[in-house]
This record gives C-alpha cells, sequence and structure tokens, in this order.
C-alpha cells in the first residue's frame, strides 16, 4: 500500500524536477545556508513550537537532503532506495495515526527551511496537510531601507502580536492596516478566540479566492484578504456564508487586479482638452436626463464644507438646466450612508457624489452592487477601480496666502491653523511655508491644529504673537466667525487680507462634460486597471484666491502674477532643494516632486514651528477622516 504511495509521489517529484530544470529554475529543495546574509549581519530568535504552514515551508537548512527531493518536497530517489522505506514507514505512520513528532526548522523572510524531520514534511505535502508542528528558530537580518526588509519588521510585529503566520503581505504598511481592520490598535495583543475568528473566515476566503485564479496575480492572499475588508468591513465579512463569500469575491475581482500595479492610480491633473472618438453617455436607453445626488456630512447651513458643495450643485443646475436633475441628502454619516445610497439608486440616480473621505468604502460597496451607477468621493489618494475620486490642489492657493502673508507681516510670526493632518493638508502647510519664505527669508510659520483636543485656539494663537493668521477657508451661512482666510488681528477686530476659494461648481461641471463628451468611457477603456483620482487646480479654474479690498496694490500684483506662473505650469512650488525640519528633503536643484510626493508629504518645511499629530491627539470627530486620509506619521 504505502509502496504505491511513493511511487506516486516520485513521479510527482520526477515531474516537477523536470519541469524546473526545463524553465531554469533549481530543481531541488532550496538551501538556507545558501542564502544566508554574512555571518554577524544576523541574530537568531527562537520562537518556540509553533504550527508551520506547510505551503511555507520551501527547502532545508543544510545541503545534507536537499537533492532526495524536488523543489515540492516529493522525492526523487529510487524505490528500492533505504530513503524509500523510510518514506513509506512514516507514511504508514500518518495513515493510521497521523505524525505528531515537531519537526526542527527555520524561519527566514516568512519561509521555513528544515533542520530535521524533511521525511515528515514529503508525506505531509503528499497528503495535502495544512500545517505541521515545529520547533522553529527565527532568523533576523539586520534593518535596512530595502522594501522586503521593512515589510518583513512589520510582519515581526504584527506576528508578535497576533501569533498568526500564515499569511504574507507584499505592500509597506500592510500588517498594520490588517491589525487596523480587524479592529485592534496598533500593539494590541490578539485573543486565542481572535485568532480562531480570524482564521476561519481567512482560510474560507483562501479556498474560494485560489479556486478564482487568484494564485496567478502577483499579490499575496494576505494583501487580497485586506482589500475586501477593506471595502466592507471585518465584521461584515465574518457574517458571510461560503456561498455570499464567493460572491463578493467575484464582484471585488477588479480591486486586487488593482492591488497588482504599484502605482496603481490614475492621476488626472487637468480636465481633458480634446473630445474623445468615442461619444459615450452613461445614461442607459431611453433615458434623456442625469440624475445625480449629493451626499452631505451635515448641512449647507451648519458646515462650511458642505456649504461650498451645495453651491457646486446649484451651478450644476444652473448650467446644466435642461440636462441634469440634482437632488441632496444631508446629515449623512457613517452610520446611515448605506441606506442614503440605496434611496438615490432607488429615484433613479445614475450619478452619485459623496462629499467626504469617510464615505469612501460605503460608495465602493455600492458601486460595486450597483455596476450601472457612476459613484465618485471626494478624497485624495484613495485607490478603488470601482469609483473614481476628486479633489482640488488648494496647496496652489495656500502658495499665493502664504506670499501676501510674508509680505505683509510686521514682525515675521505668522500662524496657521490647520484641521485635519491628512493626505494634501501637509502640502498645504508647507505650500504656505514656502510662500512667505519666498517674499521674507526670516518668515516663521507657528502652527495649530483646531481638531486637537481640548484646545483653547484663541489663547495659543495669542502666545505665537503671529501678525499674519491663516485660518479656516470659509464659513458656512450660519457660522457667525469672522477670523477665517488671511487675516491680520488689530485689538478687538479683524483686517482681512485674502481668501482661499475651492469652486465646486466648475469641478462638477467639468466632470459632467467628461460624461457627455465619451472622455469618461475612453479613460475607463484605457486605465482599465487603474483607479481614476481627479486632483485639478488653478489651472482648471477650480481653486482661486479672493483678495480684499484691504489688500496693497502691489502685493496683489505680485500674487496675481505668482499665480500666473502657476496656471501655465511655469513654476513649481515644491521645486528645487527643499528643507524640512529635519534636514534635506531633496538636493537636486533641478527636480521638483512628484504629485504622489506631494500629496503623501509627512514632513514640515524648515520654517514651521510645531508638529503633525497623532490620532490620539485629535478629538473623535477627527477619527473618521484620519481612518480614511490621515498621513502616516
Amino acid at each position: 500500500m504505502t509502496f504505491m504511495e511513493y511511487e506516486k509521489a516520485l513521479k510527482l517529484g520526477r515531474k516537477e524536477y523536470q519541469s524546473r530544470m526545463m524553465r531554469g529554475l533549481l530543481p531541488t529543495l532550496e538551501v538556507l545556508d545558501d542564502i544566508l546574509p554574512p555571518a554577524g549581519s544576523y541574530s537568531e530568535v527562537p520562537l518556540g513550537l509553533v504550527q508551520i504552514p506547510l505551503n511555507q515551508i520551501v527547502g532545508t537548512k543544510t545541503d545534507g537532503r536537499s537533492n532526495a527531493f524536488a523543489g515540492n518536497f516529493m522525492p526523487i530517489l529510487k524505490l528500492d532506495s533505504e530513503f524509500a522505506q523510510k518514506w513509506e514507514t512514516l507514511c504508514t505512520s500518518h495513515m493510521e495515526e497521523g505524525i505528531r513528532e515537531p519537526i526542527s526548522a527555520y524561519e527566514y523572510m516568512n519561509k521555513f527551511y528544515v533542520l530535521e524531520g524533511n521525511k515528515r514534511v514529503s508525506v505531509a505535502k503528499y497528503f495535502d496537510v495544512d500545517s505541521i508542528p515545529g520547533t522553529v528558530t527565527r532568523i533576523v537580518p539586520k534593518r535596512t531601507n530595502e522594501k522586503e526588509n521593512i515589510i518583513y519588521y512589520e510582519y515581526m510585529d504584527f506576528y508578535g502580536v497576533s501569533r498568526i503566520n500564515y499569511l504574507y503581505m507584499s505592500k509597506i504598511g500592510n500588517f498594520q492596516k490588517l491589525q487596523e481592520a480587524v479592529g485592534k490598535e496598533p500593539g494590541e495583543m490578539w485573543s486565542e478566540e481572535d485568532r480562531e475568528s480570524f482564521g476561519s473566515v481567512y482560510f474560507r476566503f483562501q479556498l474560494e479566492y485560489s479556486a478564482r485564479g487568484g494564485d496567478k496575480l502577483s499579490i499575496t492572499q494576505g494583501d487580497a484578504f485586506l482589500a475586501l475588508i477593506s471595502v466592507y468591513g471585518y465584521k461584515e465579512i465574518m457574517s458571510k456564508t461560503t456561498s455570499e463569500l464567493k460572491d463578493l469575491i467575484a464582484k471585488s475581482w477588479e480591486e486586487f487586479f488593482l492591488q497588482e500595479n504599484e502605482d496603481g492610480i490614475d492621476l488626472k491633473m487637468d480636465p481633458a482638452k480634446e473630445k474623445k472618438p468615442l461619444f459615450s453617455r452613461i445614461l442607459s436607453p431611453g433615458v434623456s436626463r442625469l440624475k445625480a445626488a449629493f451626499l452631505y456630512a451635515k448641512t449647507p447651513g451648519t458646515s462650511a464644507w458642505t456649504y461650498a458643495h451645495e453651491l457646486g450643485r446649484l451651478h450644476l443646475e444652473q448650467t446644466f438646466s435642461d440636462e441634469i436633475t440634482t437632488f441632496y441628502y444631508d446629515n449623512v454619516t457613517q452610520d446611515n450612508i448605506e441606506a442614503y445610497i440605496e434611496a438615490a439608486v432607488n429615484c433613479g440616480c445614475n450619478l452619485i457624489f459623496t462629499t467626504a473621505p469617510p464615505f469612501a468604502q460605503a460608495s465602493v460597496k455600492a458601486a460595486i452592487a450597483n455596476p450601472e451607477v457612476r459613484i465618485l468621493n471626494c478624497s485624495l489618494k484613495t485607490s478603488h477601480r470601482y469609483i473614481r475620486t476628486y479633489y482640488a490642489r488648494m496647496h496652489e492657493a495656500k502658495f499665493l496666502m502664504g506670499a501676501i502673508a510674508g509680505a505683509l507681516a510686521t514682525n515675521d510670526r505668522l500662524a496657521y491653523i490647520g484641521d485635519y493632518p491628512i493626505y494634501g493638508s501637509i502640502a498645504n502647510i508647507n505650500a504656505f511655508a514656502l510662500g512667505a519664505k519666498m517674499v521674507n527669508p526670516r518668515a516663521k510659520i507657528y502652527l495649530e491644529w483646531s481638531s486637537l483636543k481640548d484646545t483653547d485656539m484663541e489663547a495659543r494663537l495669542k502666545e505665537t504673537g503671529a501678525t499674519c493668521i491663516s485660518g479656516k477657508d470659509m464659513v458656512s451661512p450660519e457660522e457667525s466667525l469672522r477670523e477665517f482666510g488671511l487675516y491680520t488681528p488689530e485689538g478687538d477686530h479683524i483686517r482681512r487680507l485674502a481668501m482661499p476659494q475651492w469652486h465646486w461648481g466648475k469641478f462638477y461641471e467639468q466632470l459632467i462634460r467628461t460624461i457627455m463628451d465619451g472622455t469618461w468611457k475612453y479613460d475607463d477603456n484605457v486605465n482599465a486597471m487603474k483607479a481614476i483620482n481627479y486632483w485639478w487646480g488653478m489651472s482648471a479654474g477650480v481653486i482661486d484666491v479672493i483678495y480684499s479690498k484691504n489688500l496693497p496694490i502691489g502685493t496683489k500684483r505680485l500674487a496675481e502674477l505668482l499665480k500666473t506662473t502657476i496656471v501655465s505650469h511655469q513654476f513649481n512650488m515644491f521645486s528645487g532643494v527643499l528643507y524640512s525640519q529635519d534636514g534635506v528633503v531633496q538636493s537636486d536643484a533641478n527636480r521638483s516632486l512628484t504629485p504622489d510626493e506631494i500629496i503623501t508629504m509627512d514632513w514640515l518645511a524648515e520654517n514651521v514651528v510645531g508638529t503633525i499629530p497623532c490620532t490620539q491627539e485629535l478629538d473623535e470627530q477627527a477619527w473618521p477622516v484620519i481612518s480614511q486620509q490621515g498621513v502616516n506619521k
């Protein structure tokens, strides 16, 4: 009986051996001693007795037994060899009572190499066993800045709290995202129940994902699982039946394809200038009007952000009075947004704008469930294929305001009030600082955050002694706040100097035109495996600066001159040698930061006095935004 099993295993081994030879690969097992870094550049850490996933055992510690197996751990020695007899004896033990004696192995970069127990591993792999007990020693390389090294250190941190060794990631930061996605704080330990629940849903996902061909993708199964729970939520995925999970995986497949691409976002920096040859609207046959819904956090009366988008909606109705009908839903929250999106779909809306970053996850879920509806979320650097995102380059306006402030401050002290430390907002701060420095090399920008817990902003601003302050961008109709835009405090009064403008009406108008002239459909075809993000600026007319009558004519002319160079793309404030609080950020005088580098800034310019706060320092209202768009600091 076991003789026949060895014969089958031998055929599998020799077939694998030949296949690897034909492909120019090592036909036998990897040998850890051959790939280890030089002695002294790594350390050894005993992990004790653990369950080792069989699919992660890839070789042997030494070359003593490596040539007895093909690369898949199937035997390649003759049927009448002593090796074959011992393999058959272990085969009998496995079939009668299971192999219980632990192997001895080394773990290096999340792969395992057997020191003792190679034949036990071979038999277990032959019978498709999931894991095998083993006494493991981890090889820990020295820290470097290489991607694989960084990911491995993140894995070790994750393993330290979860004791999970059967999943891995291919992208920096994904282990931290997984810890957060399952509802754990950084460094929070997993209980045995946590591990069992996670393993149950992960292995069900693994089976369905592999059955659909997921193993052919370049991402890991861990990457794919994280992508799925990032869209639907961990608790919701846990509650799904196997059939429901299979359906979700099929519907979400483009999200997995998107993960393969390191540069998975197609950033549209300006509206398309010419019409594409493909004339296609998103309207179904027989439908003559677009129906667009706008979902607002808070109300236009109580939120300046919502008020700006409401002005944009009204602009659309005036511009396309014969082609578009619009609706809006206000006081939308993360708890009720799915119901509001469903209501918009049920009333026939074929275009939906969700106007706040925390609404992105629900937007993706709805887009997957309703492929005939186009859904856009107002956020920056959101990598999802099923929705599009849009935002504006406010840092261009902030640079102009910084230049104005630097020219008019009487004591070289400026203050900047930030809201949330999210993508784009750090660029706004630094652009303001660089604008001020351009006209006043001595200018210092004192950074304050309105979202900090228990903050007396008025007292903090007085402490800075700033003579020019950049406050909130704008106010809502119901707010009595006077301190917005760029202003100078003068006793109990203020002198307003300038105000940045979000012109969402022009933004929405140009987005609608991409639908009407076929550009939308064209972009879908050309960029099939990328998420499409619109990030327009002054050149598109969606960002501007409104000047006060108090602004000196010469300062206004300077600002207008700088604006002209920005609009024409002749000037980039993030070009040349750049310094942060910690030193040189960019040393090449002829280089400009890429859009992605600008979006993801996590450093402050050298003339900024202040820090980027962590989540724990912020009030609870900031947490949903930080969770979706927070800068990793």
